[in-house]
């Protein structure tokens, strides 16, 4: 019955947005500072509540990293109106679901539910905002969840160094905390006491530091007077997260690094480069040339590295916006026996191409293409928009960026494309990563 369900909305959703574009929102701040964001769309009868903090990795301490993360799995032990481990079987027993996720800026959670159970998010949603109970059987019982994703995605998972960035980021930013991975350290998690995890709580999830989204299958202003019920008198413990701004020097000359993984066997060789902040349009033209380059099998460097030369099984790219900095990285696996002279001439040739020649009307054109039905795709659902509304507002300072971003794309010529590949994606200017298997020097940073 509930595949049914969400399988219709699914449909409905598709439906409703491959013909809307323009995204409607409104969005107003409550006394204690709690910004609220109201999208209403009754296609199906699904809500999506969302609260975004401003507290991501990069603000942690050294000593005490990892913070940021644990606290997305620690605010689900239970409050003082929610019995501890009882979180997930509310939101299962009222036909929804539920989830979070933290990046070096921001830390998410959100609830989706049957529209008639918005109060039900609400609430909860105030309750592990106003009194959540943190004490220490939480901490031991997160710590080692904590633990267990680490070796799940990092230390046991193929290629998980460069997926998670924690064999990548390191070496580009060496000033900037975005060189610090977003799960932590163990040991600072493990020597950290309970009045910290308690003080880092006050600190930063309080309604000054939040937005609140609430999309979908509502009414405004009953939405507006449930809000203002469960949100308006909670009180706030601190000032708002304020960040200084830290500067991480360019690179000027070549780094290279060597990480291992004793959970593969094929080799990979990476480039990686310091690139511009998300709300920096050339951020969005690396996201083409990424494409170009290695956006699946029709990409010049699979053509060139996997079908033509045959020295790569796969090519891939990771191209990544944040608040402060963006990271491009590309790369190859390799095939057979590596010859990283080679390797790196083929991949620089295909690099100078870009800098040097304007791309087809075909290939422009299959960029439009594409990035249209990416953007289609990615405001298909209200789960979605609640989740861009959020990060518009909070890391972009904009939250109708989200009726911009298409026009932004539209917008890139080909011409931004050569200017862009010039000046971002120089040998001097980057790091290359010999990728290999086995077992080598533990990297201090994790």
């Amino acid at each position: 019955m509930k595949k049914s369900f969400y399988a219709l909305m699914l449909f409905m959703f598709v439906g409703f947005y491959a013909t809307a574009q323009k995204v409607e929102f409104e969005e107003y701040k409550l006394d204690n500072g709690l910004h609220v964001i109201l999208h209403q769309e009754n296609a199906a009868p699904v809500v999506t509540v969302g609260v975004m903090y401003q507290i991501g990795a990069k603000d942690e301490v050294e000593g005490r990293t990892g913070f940021a993360h644990f606290f997305e799995h620690l605010l689900f032990e239970g409050t003082e109106n929610i019995e501890r481990g009882k979180w997930f079987d509310i939101v299962s027993a009222n036909g929804g679901s539920n989830n979070a996720n933290t990046s070096q800026d921001r830390t998410y959670y959100y609830e989706t539910f049957p529209s008639n159970k918005l109060e039900i998010g609400l609430w909860m949603e105030s309750e592990r905002m106003l009194h959540p109970i943190i004490e220490q059987i939480g901490v031991d019982t997160q710590n080692e969840v904590v633990k267990e994703e680490k070796r799940q995605r990092i230390d046991n998972a193929p290629y998980g160094k460069i997926i998670y960035r924690t064999g990548v980021n390191n070496h580009l930013f060496k000033k900037h905390p975005y060189g610090r991975s977003v799960i932590g350290s163990m040991d600072d998690l493990n020597a950290a006491q309970l009045d910290e995890f308690i003080d880092f709580n006050r600190q930063y999830y309080n309604p000054n530091n939040a937005v609140l989204v609430v999309a979908g299958d509502i009414d405004i202003e009953q939405t507006k007077a449930l809000i203002a019920d469960y949100f308006g008198p909670i009180p706030n413990n601190a000032e708002p997260n304020t960040r200084e701004e830290i500067v991480e020097p360019p690179i000027t000359e070549t780094r290279y690094a060597t990480e291992y993984d004793s959970n593969i066997q094929i080799p990979a060789y990476i480039f990686s480069y310091i690139t511009p902040k998300s709300t920096d349009k050339d951020a969005y033209v690396l996201d083409y040339i990424s494409t170009i380059l290695t956006g699946g099998n029709s990409s010049r460097m699979y053509k060139r590295m996997v079908d033509q030369d045959k020295v790569a099984l796969q090519v891939l790219a990771f191209n990544q916006g944040s608040q402060d900095y963006g990271t491009y990285t590309m790369g190859a696996l390799i095939k057979g026996e590596p010859d990283w002279d080679a390797l790196r001439a083929t991949m620089d040739d295909e690099i100078k191409k870009l800098q040097t020649q304007l791309i087809s009307d075909k290939e422009y054109q299959k960029l439009q293409n594409q990035f249209e039905t990416n953007y289609v795709e990615a405001n298909s659902s209200v789960q979605g928009i609640a989740s861009s509304l959020a990060t518009y507002y909070m890391l972009q300072g904009d939250t109708d960026r989200i009726n911009k971003q298409l026009d932004i794309y539209r917008s890139i010529t080909k011409e931004d494309i050569m200017r862009v590949a010039n000046e971002y994606l120089k040998p001097n200017q980057r790091v290359e990563i010999k990728y290999l298997a086995g077992s080598g020097p533990e990297d201090s940073k994790q």
